[in-house]
């Protein structure tokens, strides 16, 4: 920062909330009436930069380009087009580059749109500030702020600095993005007295992205873009060390198994070779073809493709993603960490539970409106009049009102404007009856408010606010009858227990008094009649319940982890089915943060329990480390700023693309358009049955490619002509490789998907029972290959060219045939996900068409070095290749009736 700013880093006068205003103002320079001057204002700019977070996430266009490159898979593809290159071999160096080529366009693309709708979203939080500069009040853009600006808020606004406020009317501010306190924090400009006060203390400022719900203020800017408190925490999401997710290392564990085969495969090709003494340019050329047959071409074309199918499927349903291998990661996903303001629940304030002298009312939800019921009797608040007399004082002690059809205001306020309104009170009808001529607002230093009414000759005062200072100005209470008696410490003490069980169930409690005076000068906060007390909670989102239980369903965990209360936390917890028991088990932030674990026990504790509350930033970061040390797969769903870290550090970020500040968004691999748990569900289900997909396409590629090294090799060994050329090789690859493939990749989730367990973190894609099925289906398909080779040669007498073309032909119909070999076990023969999906039978008309136009082109034959059949010849080929497909059903029948439905689960 230059050295003529007044606001430097590390300054010796102690923070800006600890330091009077005028003091402040003082050291910064600026005079509160005129602001500072646009000169000394655009001098300021120009030495701390931006009012903005630094974007640490987006990536330039060539390096999304680059990553589509960086696949084990990809590069051993891009060393077998330089060997093919290198021995002259350019047609087949050219092919296995345009398959490269595809590939990286498909994924480019995707992800380029996904960053597009990134960028949107973050456009849509650009805001401006009211700001005094030389005497004149002007709006100017956020990021043009700088230290020392007198800025000026009103309700309804997001803070766009760091603020130290200098001036306040009733401010209220919803720091949930920030702190995770569901409840609105009251503001004023006396200093903090202690110089470490914690975020949710320091009552003297307000803070970049949090909200004004009440009042107005004027204050002053003391931090910018990353100086701000919303920037330490995008500093710590810069720390947090995205890991690689689970698709992304099984792909790289499976690419460098595949370049360790190719490898051998060509040492025994050139070993077998020498043992022959076959000449070493054919060695050499046979290798080249082994090589091209052992790479499957269409491997990364159709994970990005099924990858970039499901990002379209889940956007479609609300969910953006931002990267391919994130659609996956969900599936695999074991644990969700999620939190609790705005996600779980509504993010507002509701009634929920009135304490009268005659006993607790609650007031429910129902689908015709609100409805109170007292022990599962219901209660018409018209007609009690203890009750009536409460929701008088909610519809007319308050500064909510209704606006265009909607009730605006402190979200506290609105709730009790709503629940009069629900028991059909009407302000406005009140107000007729018992006109407002007085009002003494929300005071932070008496904790109360209240509204003076005439009342024929008198006026009566309403007064609600915090239960201890309202319960110690009441001199008495109204009895269950009705009438009223002297508060003595007795029912003191009965009250203020009525309190702390009201806040045990995770409440937010006020507490409603009223007074008859003769003069309108009258103190209000004295000889108080107290009438109950209201306990307030916001609610949980209706559909919430159903989506954990599903879930809970699918072996996922869902924990809770939140900056409110313990006794909130376990309430909600319980209300949506995270948690049961009364109480459940709440661990606090200081159970994260503690030092020292010799023996694992606390670690253990912490996984094993599933609610946190009073967890800072930090601390939800160590969370997510605790999980993944225990091998979890680890969701993280948030909106706040305080969530951005985790949302970093987690195998999968998901955030809240309506309420989701910009931090959390940016730090997150996944985006809920629609604010919706359930749609964390559904993205669970298509993650599930993208891995299904890759998986079946993988042992599709693998063991067809497998059936071309095994026939080459064989006929290289016994020193026979090659069933196979190379551009015959590479031809069947590109096609077969891909169109099938394709088709599997892209399919729709199978039924039950949800009802099985999350993989096994470890599990590679391929289990030791998918090599052994690939191992046979290759065998079978070389058998094939072969054995039509042989038999037009010896016995059909024909000549190399045609019986190669035999072969090629046999081969390409044979892998189309396998693809109904990739259904899994225990589905019927003729009734399954593969003859369901219509991918399926499109690929096979389109390759089905090109292998005809292969041999019966004349141009593309030429190239491949064959000639048309006769009709005997067809159907040598036709029957051939139908045996794999048929040996593989037989099998698939077998191992349906040995392992049972179990091999569902494990896929095929």
């Amino acid at each position: 920062m230059d050295e003529r700013c007044p606001v430097t880093p590390g300054s010796s006068h102690g923070p800006a909330f600890h330091e009077s205003a005028s003091a402040l103002l003082r050291r910064m320079d600026v005079d509160s009436q005129r602001g500072l001057s646009r000169e000394e204002a655009a001098r300021r700019l120009q030495a701390v930069g931006p009012n903005r977070l630094r974007e640490s996430r987006q990536r330039p266009p060539w390096r999304i380009a680059l990553d589509q490159f960086q696949s084990p898979v990809v590069l051993l593809l891009l060393v077998a087009a330089a060997v093919a290159a290198g021995f002259g071999e350019f047609l087949e160096a050219v092919a296995i580059g345009g398959a490269l080529l595809i590939n990286a366009l498909i994924g480019f693309g995707t992800e380029w749109r996904a960053r597009q709708s990134m960028e949107a979203l973050q456009r849509v939080g650009q805001m401006t500030a009211t700001v005094r500069r030389s005497g004149a009040v002007s709006e100017i853009p956020a990021r043009e702020l700088v230290p020392g600006d007198i800025v000026q808020l009103s309700e309804g606004q997001v803070v766009p600095a760091d603020l130290r406020v200098i001036a306040v009317e009733n401010l209220q501010c919803d720091e949930a993005a920030l702190t995770g306190e569901s409840v609105p924090v009251a503001k004023n400009p006396t200093p903090v007295e202690d110089p470490r006060a914690p975020l949710s203390a320091r009552h003297s400022m307000v803070f970049k992205g949090t909200a004004i719900t009440r009042g107005t203020a004027q204050g002053v800017v003391v931090g910018t873009g990353m100086d701000t408190e919303i920037g330490r925490v995008a500093a710590l999401v810069e720390e947090a060390r995205g890991e690689l997710t689970p698709l992304e290392r099984r792909l790289e564990r499976l690419g460098k198994r595949l370049i360790y085969f190719v490898i051998a495969v060509g040492v025994w090709v050139i070993l077998s070779g020498v043992v022959a003494g076959r000449d070493l340019f054919v060695i050499i050329e046979t290798g080249i073809v082994l090589a091209i047959a052992a790479v499957p071409e269409g491997l990364p074309i159709v994970a990005t493709v099924a990858l970039g199918r499901g990002m379209w499927r889940m956007a479609r349903r609300n969910a953006l993603v931002e990267r391919l291998s994130a659609v996956e990661t969900l599936g695999a996903t074991t644990v969700i960490c999620t939190d609790k303001t705005g996600t779980l629940t509504e993010n507002r304030m509701a009634v929920r539970r009135v304490a009268l002298p005659a006993g607790d009312v609650d007031m429910v939800r129902e689908a015709h409106g609100a409805a109170f019921r007292r022990d599962a009797r219901s209660v018409d608040p018209l007609a009690e009049e203890g009750l009536y007399k409460v929701l008088r004082v909610a519809a007319l002690c308050t500064d909510a009102a209704h606006h265009e059809g909607r009730v605006t205001g402190d979200p506290t306020e609105v709730a009790l404007l709503q629940a009069a309104r629900g028991a059909g009170l009407r302000r406005a009808q009140l107000l007729r009856d018992l006109p407002e001529v007085r009002q003494e607002s929300f005071d932070t230093a008496t904790k109360k408010m209240a509204t003076y009414h005439r009342e024929g000759r008198g006026f009566l005062i309403l007064v609600k606010g915090a239960p201890e200072p309202v319960i110690d100005a009441c001199a008495r209470a109204a009895s269950p009858q009705g009438d009223v008696s002297a508060l003595d410490p007795a029912q003191r003490r009965h009250w203020r227990e009525r309190n702390e069980k009201l806040a045990g169930q995770g409440l937010r409690v006020l507490a409603v008094a009223e007074k008859r005076v003769a003069e309108l000068g009258a103190e209000p906060y004295e000889d108080l009649v107290l009438l109950g007390l209201v306990g307030l909670y916001d609610p949980p989102r209706e559909t919430v319940k159903a989506a954990i239980r599903r879930c809970r369903q699918a072996g996922i965990r869902v924990v809770m982890v939140t900056g409110d209360q313990p006794a909130t936390a376990a309430n909600i917890a319980v209300a949506v089915g995270i948690a049961e028991g009364a109480p459940p088990a709440v661990l606090t932030g200081r159970d994260l943060a503690a030092e020292g674990d010799r023996d694992g026990k606390r670690a253990a504790r912490i996984r094993d329990s599933a609610i946190f509350a009073r967890v800072a930033p930090e601390q939800k970061l160590r969370l997510v480390e605790i999980y993944q040390a225990y091998g979890e797969v680890v969701g993280m769903t948030g909106d706040g700023v305080n969530d951005a870290p985790a949302l970093k550090k987690a195998d999968i970020g998901i955030a809240m693309g309506r309420r989701g500040t910009e931090v959390a968004r940016e730090a997150s691999d996944i985006v809920l358009k629609d604010d919706a748990f359930e749609t964390i569900v559904m993205a669970v289900e298509q993650g599930r049955a993208i891995f299904r997909n890759i998986r079946k396409f993988v042992v599709f590629l693998l063991s067809g490619n497998l059936g071309q090294i095994i026939g080459v090799s064989v006929a290289a060994v016994v020193n026979a002509p090659l069933p196979l050329l190379p551009l015959q090789i590479l031809f069947l690859n590109l096609l077969l490789d891909v169109f099938p493939a394709l088709a599997l990749g892209v399919g729709p989730a199978e039924a039950g998907t949800l009802s099985e367990p999350p993989r096994d973190p470890k599990e590679p894609i391929l289990t030791h029972g998918h090599w052994w099925a690939i191992a046979g289906f290759g065998v079978l398909m070389s058998a094939a290959l072969l054995g039509v080779f042989a038999y037009a040669l010896r016995v059909m007498g024909a000549d190399t060219t045609t019986a190669v073309s035999m072969a090629f032909l046999t081969y390409g119909l044979a892998r189309l045939w396998h693809a109904f070999n990739m259904r899994s076990p225990g589905t019927g023969v003729l009734r399954n996900e593969i003859v369901r999906n219509p991918y399926v039978w499109a690929a096979f008309a389109l390759c089905g068409g090109l292998l005809l136009a292969g041999v019966y082109v004349p141009a593309l034959a030429g190239l491949l070095k064959v000639v048309p059949l006769e009709m005997s010849q067809w159907w040598v080929v036709l029957g051939a290749s139908l045996v794999p497909v048929i040996l593989g059903q037989m099998a698939l029948v077998v191992v349906a009736k040995v392992h049972g439905s179990s091999g569902r689960a494990r896929g095929s």
